[in-house]
């Protein structure tokens, strides 16, 4: 299994990239959001990689963190979503932001991207709940200080019964510098006239 490749970048041309690891030339097929943040040609580049072997081609995929891999094996999962599937999703949207479709089961974040009709979005939500973690610092803006005590309003309000789509609202509704007991009253109160 090939996790990982640093090496020079010698092409780009999207959606692959020819990386040159010692003399050796791979093919990378990469998602846009990872296509993005590449440096210039010449410059040296590191990419987590899933190898594909099918019966006809060995295929390399390439991310720009461990994060966008983890996402693309779990998108592997999911009955009839292929690697080309899995890089039109984390193309069209962040990690962070199809965690939270599925955690809000918003299916039309999912059509949105191209190649992802209704049955296909409404099976990624049903497959993927439960195995997509959502960042709380990037749910809330990132404009929280203590990102712990979000988790822990979080973690809280779970215990407590909600489901993920109602704390996460009432999550995004505290203001950014509070403590883990008054982030929970404040969410109460928030929930309470939903």
């Amino acid at each position: 299994m090939i996790g990982r490749l640093s090496g020079i970048l010698l092409e780009k041309n999207p959606p692959q990239v020819l990386l040159d690891v010692g003399g050796v030339g791979y093919e990378v097929d990469v998602p846009m959001s990872t296509f993005y943040n590449l440096p210039k040609i010449g410059e040296k580049v590191a990419l987590f990689t899933q190898l594909i072997v099918r019966e006809d081609a060995h295929l390399l995929y390439g991310f720009g963190t461990d994060s966008e891999r983890a996402t693309f094996k779990q998108l592997l999962k999911v009955s009839g979503v292929g690697p080309k599937v899995g890089l039109a999703v984390l193309s069209g949207m962040s990690v962070n932001d199809l965690a939270e479709a599925v955690a809000t089961q918003e299916s039309g974040r999912l059509t949105k991207v191209p190649g992802i009709g209704k049955k296909t979005a409404e099976r990624l939500l049903l497959e993927l709940k439960d195995k997509l973690k959502v960042d709380v610092r990037i749910a809330v803006g990132g404009e929280v200080a203590k990102p712990s005590s979000a988790a822990d309003v979080l973690n809280a309000l779970i215990s407590l019964g909600y489901n993920e789509k109602e704390t996460l609202y009432a999550i995004k509704q505290l203001p950014k510098d509070i403590t883990v007991s008054e982030g929970i009253r404040h969410a109460l109160k928030s929930l309470s006239k939903a």
